[in-house]
Parts: C-alpha cells; structure tokens; sequence
C-alpha cells in the first residue's frame, strides 16, 4: 500500500465505520446492522486507524514525512482549492492520541450505553467525530482544516443533543453550536485575511510569505496586518477550545453521554485550537501583540475556571471545569511562544482527562445514574478499580512529580516565568495559583467521592440528586433507581487501566525528545527574540532528575497544600466549608453563577439579537417583504384585474371597436414617427 493510501485508509476508515451504523442500523436505510453490529464496524474502523497513525508516526520518526495534494476540488483562475495532507511530527502525534482515545471511548460506549435505544445512532456520531478530528489535523490547508474545524463543530452539536427529548440537552447543544458560531466568525476573517494577501490556502505557501505579511499594515489603519490575521484566528480558538469569554458552552455540554465528554474534552475538540496555533506558529511568532492577547486569555482561563470547579456538585462538572482550566494553561504555554510545549501538555492531557471522564462515569454507573457526589462517599471499597484508576488520573492532573502531567505542567510555569510578552507577569501568577487550586478542586472530588461516610441511599430510589444539572441515564428518563454500590462491567473497566497506563508514565517517556529534542524540529517555530524552548532546556538533565528537583520547588508545595486542605476540609472539619459558604455567600454566589456570564449573555447578546431579529421581522419581513413584496403584488394584480375586467364584456361588438382604437392608435403613433 502506498503512502497517501495509507493516510486514506486512516482518515475515512472511521467515515466507513459511521456510514455503515447510521444509515443501515437507525432505520435511515433499514436495521440490517444491529446494536452489536454498529459497535463492531465503527470499532474495526478506529482500529485500523489507530493502527495506522501508530505506524505513520513511526514513520515519520524516520524523517517520512508527507506534503501534498491528494484532489483539486476546484481551480478559479490561478486559486486551487485543494484536498491534501500534511504528515509531520505534529500531525502524526495527533493522530495517535486522536484514534487511541476515540478506540478506548467506543470500546467503554459498549458497556456505558448498553441500555440505551439510540445505540447505533450514537455509535455512528462518535466514529463520525473521530473521521472530522482526523481531516483537521492532517489538513495541509486553510480550506481542510476549515472543514475539520466545522464538522467537528456539527457533531458535537448532534452528541451534546444527543438524548433530545431533554429540554436541557436541546439548549446546551443550541449553545455550544451559537458561541462556536461566534469564534469560528473570527476565524473565517483571519482565514480570509491570509488568503487575500498570500494568494493562497496552502500552509507552507502561506508561511514562506510570512516575513513579507509581518511589514504590511492593515488597510485604512496603522494596525499590523499579520497580528489582526492572528488574533482573528486566535478567536476561533478561543470558541473551540472554550476560552474565556467563549467558555460557556463547555460545562452545559455535560447534558450529554459521559462517552462523548471524554471525546470531546479530552483529545479532540477542545485541543483543536491549541492544534491550529501550534501549526500556524510561524505566523504567530512574528506578532507579540496576538502572543500577549493569547497569554492574557489563556491566565484568566487557567486560573478563574479553577475556582469554578470548587463549589460545583456534579461529578462531571468538576471535570469539565477542570478542563477548561487546563486548556487555559496549553494557552499561555502558546502565548510564551513555548508551543511544544502546549501540545505536550495536550498530549498528556488527553489521556489523564479521558480517564477522569471515563472513571467518572463508572462512578455513575455505580451509582445508578446519580451523579451528585454529595449522595456518595467511601465508593473505594466498592469500586476498586474505579477507585484507583480515578486517584491515578487525579495525580496525573494536579502534576505530581513524575506523573504525566507534572513534566507539561511544570514546564508550562517555567515558560510563563521566563517569557517577556506582554502580560506574561500575569499569567506566571494565574498558572502558579492554578497549582494550589487544582489540586483543592480535583482532592475534593476524590475525597467526596471515594472515601468518608457513605452517603448513598441503599433502600431504593432517593430521586433526584440536589442539582438539577446531576442528572445523566442510559435512556430518557432522569431516575435513580438507589441500592449498593457496584464496580463496573470489564467493557468500562478495561479502558481505565489502558487509560491510566500513559496517564503515569508518557510524561516521563515522552518529555527529553518533545520539548528538548528534534521532534518538532522544522515544524514549529521559534523566534530568536523568544528564546524561552532554549532556556527550559537549561534546566532540563533527564525526567529522573527533573521529577527529583520538583521536591524542592513552590508548585509542588502549592499542589501539596491543596491536597492536605482538601483533605481536612472534607475528611476531618466539613463543617468548615459550610462555615464558609454562610459567611461568604456573596462570593459562593458569584461562582455559583459562574461570575453571571450566562446573565450577561443572556441580558446583553441575547436580547439584543432578540431585538435585532424582532425588527427584523416585523420591518423586513412582515412589512417589506409580506406588505409590500408578497401581499403588495397581489393587491397591484387584483386592482388591475378589477380594472381589466370591465372590458371583458362579452359582446363582440365591444371587442370590435377596441380593435378599431387600437388600429387608429397604431397608425396615429407610425404617422407621428415618420414626421
């Protein structure tokens, strides 16, 4: 098999896969494909895919990569729109964490989704999912990746919807398909403003103009074209990888099936915009006004989504805040112009995250769909597995020495303390804060959930939890059916510990070779006037001593310090977050309310588009184009007809002396004309 075959087959084998399930096992084409047929076809799809990216990163390794033109869609005088790919060192790494967590998500759908009726319908989506996240980051152009970057926008629409005779599963998908709407708004005009002046959609044409676009300005303006084009950019980064202030779909999209949380939140959606900066890095390094706008929004996110995930009491949500919050770190690692680092740290973010969603929603199946972590408690002795592989995750996230996470965490502090952009004395704070908050938030979690007085109801249904938002189930009912707690099925358990595996140990591995070694070399860029990659290294004499060291430094007493208050708040004197709560209700209120952007959107953006349209409808629609267009016509055609008809009389003598008017009129105009 050639090459740009292999590529193919990985791309479409998982399109293969969804077109199979959703039109021969949904009634769309019939129900030739049963529940275990769809599971089958979309897994073997994935499979082959996982496989290959395996292999194509191996390849690549060898110094294979791959730059071309695949299909001419469309030729316009000399614009080619192309379909093609572009295999390199970032590329193929995305495509084996992509296909690895997409393989360990459908395997645990098996056993997560059993009982549900649409179960072909969701497998379908999440192959589909994974076929779009594949085109994006294999994309060698602005035209590509725009169609990855959009696809993956619609199904997320379609799994967030997924059970949609909710009304609370209709308007989270609603609003993450409009603030997406809103990001990808901006990265229409950053894609548009690099077409018009390169002349081309092609990464590597574009970028070898890049010294050229950094010395023009943008027209009617002293502004630099090339840092409007980022920012631009940078705003559909902000809409799919959920930055502030575009943040407010990613909680909300918890309504639907755990699988998909993980999906989405782990490895693929949400790191699209972190991808997408990290492949136009040569564009971005010659623009400090887009790095310091970057690295401001990537602090606020990092440290102000932290404190969100204190007060939340749905497992999930924890975890979705958790992400946001992370997210917010690989931004200010792009910001400080450490993109390696950022893809390293969204690297191991995608395992050690897809195992929390995961763990959390065998915590939930245990529990019998409740998902109010104030109704569990001592869970370890009857979810081992769970249990374990949930504290590994949790270590892997706060960055503990030695753990994945901490060799992309530390090193994203590092990289903000050492950059010199604007606002990165700023961000070296939120992400050095964010240390002691994590850790505070995910020991929480971990504490309420699997240790302390047992809190779950044992005779039976005790109803809903105590958030409205608690609420996940395998069907379209919301009901807690109660009794003892129980380990999930193998289908579950099995892609935890495959999970927890690199959530321990990829950090450690993978750390000397992408950060200080040649596996990004001659694709991401670094600027000479940004020397902070070339400083890291300074410090950096092996994994062995570099977890050895963290001993000694303040993120890992500020990470201890949350674990132990964690733990004496929750486990010794739980009376004193309670305490706190009373005291302080303004501020439980403020996070409570997630700092009111939902009101402020809804007040501000909202009624004003309801304003916008309502005028709209009422002068465009309903007087221009029914009063006057539609309803006008057909008043101008009846009065005219109204008119007309008093010369239909029916007597032929009438008809002839019209005739004859006529004939005289006809004769009376040539006369006048040839005078």
């Amino acid at each position: 098999m050639s090459v740009p075959k292999l590529y193919l087959l990985i791309a479409f084998a998982p399109l293969v896969g969804s077109a199979i399930a959703g039109l021969f096992g949904t009634g769309f084409l019939g129900r030739w494909v049963g529940r275990a047929g769809a599971h089958w076809v979309t897994i073997l799809g994935v499979l082959v895919s996982a496989i290959g990216s395996a292999f194509v990163l191996q390849d690549v390794l060898a110094g294979n990569t791959f730059n071309g033109t695949l299909y001419t869609w469309s030729a316009i005088g000399g614009i080619k729109l192309e379909i093609g790919f572009m295999i390199d060192t970032l590329s193929a790494m995305m495509m084996v964490v992509v296909t690895s967590v997409s393989l360990m998500v459908h395997i645990y759908t098996i056993g997560y989704m059993k009982d549900d009726p649409g179960y072909q319908r969701f497998f379908a989506y999440i192959s589909l999912f994974t076929f779009s996240m594949l085109m994006l980051v294999m994309a060698n152009n602005m035209l590509q990746l725009f169609f990855g970057w959009e696809a993956v926008g619609l199904v997320s629409y379609l799994l967030i919807g997924f059970w949609y005779t909710r009304p609370t599963a209709i308007f989270a998908n609603m609003k993450a398909f409009l603030v997406n709407r809103v990001g990808d708004f901006g990265f229409v005009l950053g894609i548009g403003l690099l077409f018009a002046y390169a002349g081309s959609l092609n990464y590597t044409e574009v970028f070898s103009q890049s010294d050229k676009l950094a010395g023009m300005t943008f027209p009617g303006t002293d502004w630099m074209l090339l840092s409007v084009a980022c920012i631009a950019l940078f705003v559909g980064a902000m809409g799919k990888s959920a930055q502030f202030p575009l943040h407010v779909w990613l909680p909300d999209s918890m309504e639907g099936p755990t699988p998909i949380s993980a999906l989405i939140h782990a490895a693929t959606m949400v790191t699209a915009g972190i991808f997408m900066v990290a492949r136009f890095s040569p564009l971005f390094e010659l623009s400090p006004t887009a790095l310091s706008f970057i690295i401001v929004i990537g602090a606020i996110t990092a440290l102000f989504m932290g404190f969100l995930g204190i007060i939340q009491n749905d497992i999930k949500r924890v975890v979705a805040y958790s992400t946001l919050s992370q997210l917010g770190y690989m931004t200010v690692a792009l910001g400080a112009s450490a993109y390696s680092v950022a893809i390293f740290h969204l690297m191991t973010h995608a395992f050690f995250k897809a195992l929390l969603f995961l763990a959390a929603g065998s915590v939930i199946i245990g529990m019998h769909h409740d998902q109010d972590i104030r109704n569990m408690g001592g869970l370890r002795k009857y979810m081992p597995i769970t249990w374990i592989t949930f504290l590994l995750g949790s270590l892997a996230l706060i960055g503990t020495p030695f753990f994945a996470g901490f060799y992309s965490k530390e090193n994203i502090i590092e990289a903000a303390k050492l950059s010199h952009v604007w606002g990165s004395g700023f961000a070296y704070f939120a992400v050095l804060a964010g240390v002691f908050v994590t850790a505070f938030y995910s020991f929480r979690l971990y504490f309420l959930v699997f240790h302390g007085k047992e809190r779950f109801d044992t005779s039976g249904a005790h109803g809903h939890g105590h958030d409205d938002h608690a609420h996940d189930s395998h069907g379209h009912d919301d009901h807690h059916h109660g009794g003892v707690p129980h380990e999930s099925p193998a289908v579950v358990t099995v892609p935890l510990v495959l999970l927890a595996i690199p959530s321990v140990v990829i950090g450690a591995i993978a750390v000397g070779p992408m950060l200080f070694g040649d596996f990004f070399k001659g694709v991401i860029a670094n600027s000479p006037d940004r020397p902070v990659m070339e400083h890291l290294a300074e410090d950096f004499h092996g994994w062995v001593a570099y977890g050895l060291h963290a001993f000694s430094t303040v993120p890992f007493w500020l990470m201890l310090a949350g674990v132990v208050l964690a733990w004496f708040f929750y486990m010794v004197k739980p009376a004193i977050p309670a305490a706190i709560k009373a005291r302080a209700g303004w501020l439980y209120n403020l996070l409570d309310n997630k700092y009111y952007m939902d009101k402020i959107n809804e007040a501000v953006f909202a009624r004003g588009a309801r304003a916008l349209g309502g005028g709209f409808w009422k002068v465009g629609d309903k007087s221009l184009i029914d009063g006057l267009l539609v309803n006008g016509s057909a008043r101008l055609v009846g009065w005219f007809a109204g008119v007309v008809r008093h010369l239909q009389s029916g007597y032929i003598y009438h008809y002839a002396f019209a005739m004859i008017i006529g004939i005289m009129a006809m004769v009376t105009f040539f006369v006048l004309l040839n005078n």
